[in-house]
């Protein structure tokens, strides 16, 4: 059904409970109306929330990242013991802002731009690459950016939901150069980060920039808080308070605000620690995450 015969059969609905509570009133009955038509979304609101930005903020996006910590493991094992003065919630705060400030200063600007120029995707996913140092970091962010491109191929590309041919080509050219090196054992090709994917999945379904870049970022404190819950750090209302906090969210605000300008060419890592406490993760006695 289009627009137009939708709008005209809501109208219809609505002139026929008008007449029927019109008749119901000159019989005397009373008035039990359902009133139908105030049910019914109206066409003429915006649509302020994409439909597109709620399934990729959705934590039951099948990406992986709920089984990396992001290094949240590896500080708390090498953290001296706590100050009594000095609660585990802002320990965790405090690695939260780290880590929140080390992802926008070295792989947000690969977001931005990327979604600014879908056709450079193949030498920003390779910069990205050469510019990852920690081996770890590198492992996690290929295999979720491997994770969302199957997602893509497999149930948002057939959606309908494409708003950019050129984003929609880039990963169509991504998926097939990525078989094409599984074929090959030592052919060199992309390896799919997942910054670059981000953005022109964002793209392709309809998500502004703006709104691509801050759910990245609070995708990542999420993540980062779910880790912390499964650590025993905190429980799962003081991780929803921290993210609903207007402390996290201007967190968000500022590292986009820092590094909107910032071309990949000129990103890095701005706090090298925690590069340390993720590469060291994987040589823990014990872990209950991924490395």
């Amino acid at each position: 059904m289009g627009s137009t015969d939708y709008n005209e059969a809501q109208a219809e609905v609505a002139r026929l409970e008008q007449a029927l509570r019109q008749a119901r009133l000159k019989l005397g009955a009373p008035h039990f109306v359902l009133d139908i038509g105030s049910l019914l979304p109206s066409t003429s609101l915006p649509n302020a929330v994409p439909h597109a930005l709620l399934l990729l903020s959705d934590s039951a996006l099948p990406l992986g990242s709920f089984a990396f910590s992001s290094g949240l493991e590896s500080y708390l094992a090498h953290q001296k013991p706590i100050a009594k003065d000095t609660t585990a919630t802002a320990c965790f705060n405090r690695f939260l802002h780290l880590s929140l400030s080390s992802l926008a200063g070295s792989v947000l600007p690969y977001v931005l731009c990327s979604y600014r120029n879908p056709a450079t995707l193949f030498r920003l996913d390779n910069d990205l690459d050469a510019s990852t140092l920690c081996t770890v970091a590198r492992r996690a962010s290929i295999a979720q950016g491997r994770a969302l491109l199957s997602v893509w191929e497999r149930a948002l590309k057939s959606s309908g939901s494409q708003a950019c041919d050129a984003a929609s080509s880039s990963l169509s050219l991504l998926t097939t150069a990525l078989k094409n090196v599984q074929a090959q054992i030592n052919f060199l090709g992309p390896n799919g980060h997942f910054a670059p994917l981000w953005a022109l999945v964002c793209r392709a379904m309809g998500v502004s920039l703006e709104q691509a870049a801050y759910v990245f970022l609070f995708n990542h404190a999420k993540a980062l808080l779910s880790a912390a819950v499964r650590a025993s750090v905190m429980g799962p209302y003081q991780a929803q308070g921290v993210l609903a906090s207007v402390w996290l969210q201007d967190e968000i605000r500022q590292a986009m605000e820092t590094n909107w300008k910032v071309e990949a060419e000129d990103a890095g890592q701005i706090v090298p620690v925690i590069d340390l406490w993720i590469g060291r993760h994987e040589l823990l006695y014990s872990r209950i995450f991924n490395s």
